[in-house]
């Protein structure tokens, strides 16, 4: 039991780190992190039920509640109830939030020169983070 012959702390503490390195990149903009992967849900598809952007984020709607709300305080999004059934929350691109997508434009390159990978090497990585975090998520169900 040596915390170095451990598969879960390396994950740990990259994680911890990637996110610690985002901060000044999304400061500017107004966001956290978790802010920050939701948006990039909403500029993918311009709008999300709050269910559908917890499953895409992984996070409940206890977490998400708040930080929708600051979201909009922002200006960023809106929430509405659905139209056809008003138990699902709504969540929409303003204006400002799309444009808040050209500013955010640089946030991946400014990652980038945090790493030295290859284009391979950050795609098998990529690849081995989700297959574990496929198992692990498929062993909750």
């Amino acid at each position: 039991m040596r915390l170095q012959d451990q598969l879960c702390f390396p994950l740990y503490a990259c994680s911890k780190e990637v996110v610690r390195r985002y901060a000044p990149l999304l400061d500017p903009l107004g966001l956290t992190y978790t802010q920050y992967i939701c948006m990039m849900v909403l500029w993918e598809e311009g709008e999300a039920t709050v269910s559908h952007l917890g499953e895409r984020v992984l996070l409940d709607s206890g977490t998400l509640t708040p930080l929708l709300r600051k979201l909009e305080e922002k200006g960023y999004v809106t929430r509405e109830r659905g139209i056809r059934d008003a138990r699902q929350l709504i969540v929409r691109l303003t204006p400002e939030g799309r444009e808040l997508e050209r500013r955010a434009a640089s946030v991946p390159r400014g990652m980038l020169q945090c790493v030295d990978l290859s284009i391979g090497e950050a795609a098998e990585l990529k690849r081995l983070l989700l297959k574990v975090l496929g198992q692990l998520r498929q062993d909750q169900h």
